[in-house]
């Protein structure tokens, strides 16, 4: 296996403590250096934008029962500089880069070249930034940048019209980064067919709104205008090195999965909480769709996020510890999804419960060992709403140092 850190930077109040953004970061800064010396491979860093407080205002607000900032993170490229700068052996790892808002797409390609190129100066460099990019964790986030619906046909459209929208921000976002001169009309644009609703209702009163407005194909599939029109250009700098980013799509989407890898070696970000038939036939589908020049795929291509609520604090027994362990991971559900969704399903809490790892050291690694396959790449997440920086550690520590060696003494 392959043992990362997932880092959220999550200011939301625990136990009635609500830390300064300046504490969450120092906080932050001591974890990741921590994980460095221990040896985590990659230090995955959650991202977020706009304040999740004042989204509570808004008219349909997203998760009104929120306290706090869902992330501080805003930035990958200045955070992992600074990574980078405090550490000797960690990689940094975007979970995940919002492909939509702050510029788009040729933005944020634009970003990642610059980065990379001051990144490499260096010829020794060898540490990779593992570039995560998705359609976004709230659409409140893009629509503020101006990605939204333009019309009454495509707001109809739009639960399906979105995942088009973020397939077009892809094929613009690889084909520059892989040094392409490219202008919108070589982009593929939106084309909405029956099969991508859910429901037949649905198509029909989109299909109705697209005859109206003669977007309707003689194909039979709704043809809709590209959201980024742009005559021929090409990002610099040029001379980059990207043998130090790997490029990670967060979709769970298996037709965009398979579409990336015409233009790139783009992996699979965080499939954790998903049935493990699924896991496994995507296993299969990467297997057959990954771009040539990134080799063959693996299963550590797919990294996926674990949370840990392990209990090895000193003076207490197994039992105890255990006990103690399910009691933190209670706690710390409960306040989550409450805070998600302004109160707690009880079966949902129990399906969370099942997509953690809980208890002592040998319980947890009892737990790793018999739900992921042993090549597989682990996120684990220590921070989850937990803000006592000082016990974090303890636990990073103790999974290297307790944890890890039962799972490899096991094979």
């Amino acid at each position: 296996m392959k043992y990362d850190v997932f880092f959220s930077i999550s200011q939301t109040p625990v136990d009635g403590a609500l830390p300064s953004e300046a504490a969450m970061l120092r906080s932050f800064f001591e974890q990741v250096e921590a994980a460095d010396r221990l040896g985590y491979g990659t230090a995955w860093v959650a991202e977020s934008h706009l304040s999740s407080e004042v989204q509570k205002t808004h008219r349909d607000p997203v998760i009104p029962h929120w306290q706090g900032e869902v992330g501080l993170n805003t930035d990958v490229f200045q955070l992992a500089a600074r990574i980078f700068a405090r550490t000797e052996r960690i990689e940094v790892g975007s979970a995940v880069m919002n492909l939509l808002c702050n510029g788009g797409p040729i933005a944020h390609a634009e970003r990642l070249a610059a980065f990379l190129a001051l990144h490499g100066l260096d010829p020794a460099e060898r540490r990779r930034l593992r570039l995560g990019f998705s359609a976004g964790r709230f659409e409140f986030m893009n629509r503020a940048h101006g990605v939204r619906p333009r019309s009454e046909l495509e707001e109809a459209a739009w639960p399906v019209l979105r995942g088009q929208v973020f397939g077009e921000a892809c094929e613009i976002f690889l084909r520059l980064t892989q040094g392409a001169a490219l202008s919108s009309d070589e982009v593929h644009a939106p084309r909405l067919e029956r099969g991508m609703f859910r429901s037949d209702e649905h198509w029909q009163e989109v299909r109705g709104l697209a005859e109206e407005a003669g977007a309707l194909g003689d194909d039979g599939a709704i043809h809709l205008p590209r959201r980024w029109e742009f005559e021929r250009l090409k990002i610099v700098p040029q001379e980059v090195r990207w043998d130090l980013c790997d490029l990670i799509v967060g979709s769970h989407d298996p037709e965009l999965q398979v579409a990336v890898n015409a233009w790139a070696p783009v992996k699979v970000f965080n499939l954790s909480i998903t049935a493990p038939e699924v896991v496994e036939a995507t296993h299969e589908r990467m297997a057959r769709a990954y771009h040539p020049d990134g080799g063959p795929w693996r299963r550590e291509h797919m990294p996926r996020t674990v949370m840990v609520f392990l209990n090895e604090q000193p003076g207490r027994t197994g039992e105890q510890r255990r006990a103690d362990a399910a009691q933190e991971a209670d706690r710390a559900l409960r306040a989550y999804w409450t805070a998600l969704q302004g109160t707690v399903d009880e079966a949902t809490l129990e399906g969370a419960a099942e997509n953690a790892v809980i208890g002592d050291a040998e319980a947890v690694a009892a737990q790793l060992s018999e739900r992921y396959h042993p090549e597989d790449r682990l996120m684990l997440w220590f921070d989850f709403f937990n803000h006592d920086s000082a016990r974090v550690v303890s636990n990073m520590r103790a999974f290297m140092e307790q944890v890890v060696p039962r799972i490899e003494g096991a094979r």
